[in-house]
């Protein structure tokens, strides 16, 4: 009865998960930008001066961009000019990857991720906006 019971609880919880996963996973790109806003960490960006821009192709995709400015941040939809660095992705893997769903290096390697420009810039993201 004990292993009936310890069955029937991890399937529910396996089924909770596996819903919650599907839920985060569902979100776009936009929500994914929007949520990056309670991140920031201005300490860990003074001095640092770089421009990101984000090109997502999908159903949900658009251009983002995000400049980082000595602590300080401007975020909006569409082109920066002169970005220190652009990725390119598709609107689920960009999502999947904020998520820690899809390892942003194994992306890069096998081309679900291109990163132009700055490659020390794009690193210092994760840092400024974890």
């Amino acid at each position: 009865m004990r292993i009936l019971a310890a069955t029937a609880s991890a399937i529910v919880w396996l089924n909770a998960s596996s819903a919650v996963l599907a839920e985060r996973l569902a979100s776009t790109p936009q929500e994914e930008f929007d949520a990056m806003r309670a991140s920031f960490q201005p300490a860990k960006a003074k001095g640092i001066h770089f421009r990101y821009q984000w090109e997502l192709s999908g159903p949900h995709g658009g251009e983002w961009w995000i400049e980082v400015n000595d602590g300080k941040y401007k975020m909006g939809k569409g082109k920066i000019p002169n970005p220190s660095v652009t990725f390119l992705a598709t609107d689920r893997d960009w999502v999947a990857i904020c998520h820690g769903q899809l390892n942003g290096t194994w992306a890069y390697v096998t081309g679900r991720l291109k990163v132009r420009g700055d490659h020390g810039a794009a690193r210092k993201l994760d840092e400024v906006f974890p």
